[in-house]
């Protein structure tokens, strides 16, 4: 599917909110129309990686998705349409549940350059974020495009906040509640130092939130400033999971105990605690000179399943035995993550779920 700008998207006056339209963000485990991605297509992305190994790791999450959902996928051009297209007719993924879109990219961190989309009841409409590859580390022009282009190829409302923020940064239970972290959105390199308060009016007013739970810090070897998709997930509006370091000695230990005593201790929306559960890591993954930001929590869930990261590690069935009684009616699914954690991220930032329209 060749996409072309048009300037058909209604873009919302400035005045008007999310909120105050009645819309809001679902949580994820709410159901999907679609699941939208980015085919790898830079190596550079994944320094000395084989884009082979790159390539089929991703293939995996490709068909895992598709078998319950429509997927569309973003491609760099005709070209590369067509070969990809011939890749997973080979592989035997069902092609009438994948789209392919012809948007270029600078790479695959969908989660946090895609749309940002919101329902309220028969209408979906899009939050087009700023994005500026996580304090502006790394190339990031085109991926800034994408959300909007989306927005207007499928023809939907976008609401235009006019700041930066990644996906991967909110975490929503649905209900009226976001966890974030302020060592990534209040950074100085995203938005100038805004201060907490007018971040909080935006996460209110353009997620349709009235709590705010903010954590802090990140994982080493993370460029993302601290994503809260690699730190603590809602997997239902009540029950958190919080990745939990065993080791006392390792230097995620004490950051990562002070997000859980800090959730442990924390209201819903209506003044309610959590049920905290805390989630395994899968210790040091990398190279002596180098550790990457692996973390269980970056799972994605579909329609029918939930997508786990493994990492050859003898936590990754503790984890997936841990996440299975909490989505009961769904497989637990995991993914070999080793290669492509080399990007400094996982399924999670790969993947953006497009809810499906409310039915009734």
């Amino acid at each position: 599917m060749h996409i072309k700008v048009s300037l058909n998207c209604i873009l919302i006056p400035m005045n008007d909110f999310p909120a105050s339209e009645g819309y809001r963000m679902p949580a994820e485990w709410e159901p999907h129309a679609s699941t939208w991605l980015t085919w790898p297509h830079d190596p550079e992305t994944w320094p000395n990686q084989d884009m082979e190994q790159v390539e089929s790791d991703y293939l995996q999450i490709v068909k895992a998705i598709a078998k319950g959902e429509q997927t569309h996928i973003l491609v760099q051009d005709k070209s590369a349409e067509e070969t990809l297209r011939i890749k997973l007719q080979s592989n035997g993924v069902n092609m009438d549940q994948v789209s392919l879109y012809d948007i270029p990219t600078n790479d695959s961190w969908i989660r946090d350059y895609g749309p940002n989309f919101l329902v309220r009841e028969k209408e979906v409409a899009i939050n087009d974020w700023d994005f500026d590859s996580w304090g502006r580390k790394y190339k990031w022009e085109l991926d800034d495009l994408v959300g909007g282009i989306i927005a207007e190829q499928l023809d939907y409302p976008k609401f235009k906040p006019g700041i930066v923020l990644e996906g991967g940064a909110i975490e929503v239970n649905g209900r009226g509640t976001c966890l974030t972290t302020d060592s990534c959105i209040l950074n100085p390199n995203r938005n100038g130092g805004i201060r907490r308060e007018r971040m909080e009016e935006f996460l209110k007013n353009y997620l349709a939130t009235s709590k705010i739970i903010w954590l802090s810090g990140d994982l080493e070897g993370d460029d993302t400033d601290g994503h809260i998709d690699n730190l603590a997930r809602f997997v239902n509006p009540t029950t958190i999971v919080c990745s939990l370091e065993e080791n006392e000695r390792d230097v995620n230990y004490l950051g990562l105990k002070h997000n859980y005593e800090r959730l442990q201790a924390a209201k819903d929306q209506d003044g309610n605690p959590f049920h905290i559960i805390p989630l395994p890591m899968p210790g040091y993954v990398g190279t002596e000179k180098e550790r990457l930001p692996a973390s269980y929590a970056n799972f994605y869930i579909t329609n029918h399943a939930v997508l786990v990261p493994i990492y050859d590690h003898p936590n990754d069935r503790k984890a997936q035995d841990l996440i299975a009684p909490l989505f009961p009616g769904r497989a637990i699914i995991p993914i070999p993550c080793k290669t492509l954690i080399w990007g400094l991220g996982g399924i999670h930032c790969l993947t953006q779920q497009q809810p499906a329209l409310q039915k009734g």
